[in-house]
C-alpha cells in the first residue's frame, strides 16, 4: 500500500491487508471483485486462480497508482451517502 506524506513523498509499506471477495460463477469462470477496491476485479478458470488473478490485479492497481497531486494537508472524513 503507498501512502503520500505531507510534504507529498510516497511511502510504501509491505503490511498484508485482508479484503473480501465477491465472487460467482459466469459458465465455466469464476468471477470475483474486492467490493472495498472497486477497480479490483479479475476472473480464473478456477476458484484458486481467481484468487491469484485477484491479488495479481490488486497489486497493479497499487503499483500504478500516483500520489495526489497536493503540497498541504490532506484531511479526511466521513459523509453519508442516500441507500
Amino acid at each position: 500500500m503507498m501512502f503520500v506524506g505531507s510534504d507529498g513523498s510516497s511511502i510504501r509499506t509491505n503490511m498484508p491487508h485482508s479484503f473480501k471477495l465477491e465472487y460467482w460463477k459466469d459458465g465455466p469462470w469464476f468471477v470475483g471483485r474486492l467490493p472495498q477496491v472497486p477497480r479490483v476485479f479479475s476472473q480464473g478458470a478456477t476458484l484458486e486462480e481467481l484468487e491469484e488473478n485477484i491479488r495479481d490485479a490488486y497489486r497493479i492497481m497499487i503499483e500504478e497508482q500516483e500520489p495526489a497531486p497536493i503540497s498541504g494537508l490532506v484531511e479526511t472524513k466521513y459523509i453519508e451517502v442516500p441507500a
